[in-house]
């Protein structure tokens, strides 16, 4: 059994159990949609493109999921209600893949630069320093030296909870406590990570979005100091999103890709909602891979993003 099999990660169950609520809410639409009928008619599409989007899978998507279905049932002739779930899981995935066929399905631990140099942003409240907790714990097992860094110093609970969280990780923080200069932070993180030869640095960001300009422009800041530290520093900028809060983070999503350069994104609390849909609407419609998924809040319930196993999970039944 490999590492990643005893965290979980891969793990159907885990999975399935996560996605639980968005599932249940999901089928039980789809039921009704094709309740008492006996084939899959355009009535029947017209049903189920409204389930799909009241799930939050979003209009768009939604429109060209049902268009593979009309393509089926054109072609198909015939097609059942018992068939229909699983066509239904097929061409959603085979979507999912025909728009983003670049979406890598394992962890990558190999990096061309030393430190790997990881920031995190996002709003607030939407799982950035969970997030980063669950990733150090992630890279630790893969047996990478990690260090933290607490540039979100707005506010000082996101640095408290920023050492909790490294605590539980068992990695080094670098921290200058609140009100403290973000890229000075950053500068300061990335420096440490190469002098003491970290292989790993994840730093948090303020979650603001009020003002594009000034985020940006902090961002920018602190791209240039450790740029100087690190050649292509940051080499990844994942974009944390609450799967909760449906539409919204979609929005968000865009918002920030607008004005950032995002490279990856993760979609967090998809144990608490039964809004899971818009993990297949932000994976269909951004040019962002969705990296990483949140199944719950203990340090290991950070899941690699497979979008087979996802839509299987939630298109599946108990």
């Amino acid at each position: 059994m490999s590492w990643l099999d005893k965290l979980g990660l891969k793990k159907k169950e885990k999975l399935e159990k996560g996605v639980e609520k968005s599932r249940e809410g999901l089928l039980n639409k789809i039921s009704k949609s094709i309740a008492g009928k006996d084939k899959i008619d355009d009535a029947t599409l017209d049903d189920l493109e409204d389930a799909l989007i009241t799930s939050d899978v979003g209009v768009k998507t939604t429109i060209e999921i049902i268009q593979r279905l009309e393509e089926r049932v054109a072609r198909d002739k015939f097609i059942t209600q018992t068939e229909l779930q699983q066509i239904l899981q097929e061409e959603t995935t085979a979507l999912l893949k025909e728009n983003r066929p670049e979406q890598p399905a394992e962890f990558d631990a190999e990096f061309t630069y030393k430190p790997h140099v990881v920031l995190i942003v996002g709003v607030n409240g939407v799982g950035k320093t969970t997030t980063i907790g669950k990733l150090a714990h992630l890279y630790k097992k893969a047996g990478k030296n990690v260090m933290v860094g607490a540039a979100d110093t707005f506010r000082a609970a996101a640095v408290n909870q920023l050492v909790i969280w490294s605590e539980r990780a068992g990695v080094p923080i670098v921290q200058q406590g609140q009100n403290a200069d973000p890229a000075s932070v950053a500068y300061d993180t990335v420096a440490s990570a190469k002098s003491k030869g970290a292989d790993v640095v994840l730093i948090d960001t303020a979650g603001r979005l009020h003002n594009k300009k000034s985020l940006m422009e902090e961002l920018a800041k602190i791209k240039r100091v450790m740029g100087k530290v690190v050649d292509g520093a940051p080499h990844e900028i994942l974009l944390v999103l609450d799967a909760s809060t449906g539409q919204n983070a979609m929005q968000q999503a865009k918002a920030f890709t607008e004005v950032v350069d995002i490279t990856g994104l993760v979609l967090t609390k998809l144990d608490g909602t039964a809004k899971g849909g818009i993990v297949l609407a932000v994976s269909n419609e951004l040019s962002v891979p969705v990296k990483y998924i949140g199944l719950g809040e203990k340090i290991e319930d950070l899941q690699i993003f497979d979008r087979s196993e996802f839509v299987g999970a939630l298109f599946g039944s108990n």
